[in-house]
């Protein structure tokens, strides 16, 4: 792959429902809650499941009281489950395959997500140091993802997900480096419901921090680290989020904010942002 190529934009990283045979929709449980508005267990079809695979109220998911579908992103690992783990054969045409398919679907789930954290990181000039350790891991991954279902259900991801965090949080802290003047550190932090409008924040490291509620409104976040940062029901209105690093769709989609937010090229402004 070229320098000049994102691999954070690459195909296999971007969800696509066309190619899956729906298996959020049918894996996944969720619970009655202010994300769903009915209990389903896991390895049950959602009722909103049509034959091709689709979502029946996709434009309507808020509107109908399914929020929890609207922050989900699967980055990839439908597609891949569907047409490469199970050659293009579905849980509707196998039946004696769909237990095995709803149990891998979440760990390529989670691969995928690693691999969208090391695309990201690939994708930072500052990280060049480290480039060469996180182009392995992206291929050990990768390879990985493409296995056998009996191999990916042996996965142990926890230990794989512990060697590549050091190699983005050294990514992170080149990149960070490069940002003028002092960097806050808040990683973990419990911030929910703080009051931070306003706040210059930007090369902090917000790691796995509890934003729920938090009012970042106005918040100057460019260049920090939001890896794994809870982000549901944060006020993100008019704040600045150009360059952040490993900020995901899911995140912003939990998150609230404005026509004024600005988002990284990379990503969508969520549709049920105000105007």
């Amino acid at each position: 792959m070229s320098e000049r190529t994102s691999y954070a934009a690459q195909p296999d990283l971007q969800a696509d429902c066309g190619s899956c045979f729906g298996l959020c929709c049918v894996a996944l449980p969720f619970s009655r809650s202010s994300d769903f508005p009915v209990d389903k267990s896991a390895g049950t079809p959602c009722a909103n499941l049509q034959e091709d695979f689709r979502c029946g109220i996709h434009q309507r998911l808020r509107d109908q009281g399914y929020n929890g579908c609207t922050v989900f992103d699967c980055f990839g690992a439908g597609q891949k489950v569907s047409q490469v783990t199970f050659k293009g054969v579905s849980w509707r045409e196998e039946p004696d395959s769909a237990r095995a398919m709803y149990e891998v679907f979440p760990v390529v789930r989670q691969l995928h997500e690693l691999l969208k954290y090391i695309a990201q990181a690939l994708d930072l000039p500052a990280a060049r140091a480290v480039h060469g350790d996180l182009r392995r891991a992206y291929e050990r991954l990768d390879t990985l993802t493409r296995d056998t279902a009996e191999t990916l259900l042996a996965v142990d991801v926890d230990t794989l997900r512990g060697e590549v965090n050091p190699l983005l949080l050294r990514a992170s802290e080149l990149a960070r480096a490069a940002v003028p003047g002092r960097k806050k550190n808040h990683r973990g932090a419990h911030l929910m419901g703080s009051r931070l409008r306003g706040a210059k924040l930007r090369g902090a490291s917000l790691r796995g921090a509890l934003l729920i509620a938090a009012d970042l409104s106005g918040s100057d976040l460019r260049d920090a680290d939001l890896i794994g940062a809870d982000m549901r029901d944060t006020n993100l209105c008019g704040a600045d989020l150009r360059g952040a690093l490993f900020l995901t769709q899911p995140q912003l989609n939990a998150a609230r904010g404005d026509a004024r937010t600005k988002v990284p090229q990379t990503l969508e402004r969520p549709l049920h942002w105000a105007d």
